[in-house]
């Protein structure tokens, strides 16, 4: 059974930081490009970034380029996302997922197979 975990989110002012962790369990971790996407209150769900399997290939939306970091522990099965210099307009429920297609990295959500319940994060202004 495949698990996603997602932790790492909380209550932080504008500028500050936060390290999101996503561990998963149940599959090959190194055989699945992964990807962090959140969803606001009354919006769809949207990619944030993207990383390949074996983590040499990252991609962002063009909002948080500069500001966000992806990257994974394939020996840990953990995927993480450094969020720097947050702003009150990224609050949103942040989830990782893995992706089923078999492809090196892959940008369609549509192919994320395996979810994780999500973690919150709010930037206060």
């Amino acid at each position: 059974q495949v698990q996603v975990v997602e932790s790492g989110g909380g209550l932080v002012q504008a500028g500050g930081s936060l390290r999101l962790s996503c561990a998963v369990s149940g599959l090959t971790f190194d055989d699945h490009a992964m990807g962090w996407f959140r969803q606001a209150p009354g919006k769809e769900r949207e990619g944030v970034s993207y990383i390949s399997r074996g983590g040499t290939r990252t991609l962002y939306a063009s909002s948080v380029k500069g500001r966000f970091t992806a990257s994974r522990d394939n020996a840990k099965n953990t995927l993480y996302l450094q969020l720097n210099s947050l702003k009150p307009e990224v609050t949103a429920m942040n989830y990782c997922g893995a992706d089923a297609s078999g492809s090196v990295i892959n940008t369609t959500i549509s192919d994320v197979r395996y979810w994780g319940q999500g973690t919150q994060v709010t930037v206060s202004s």
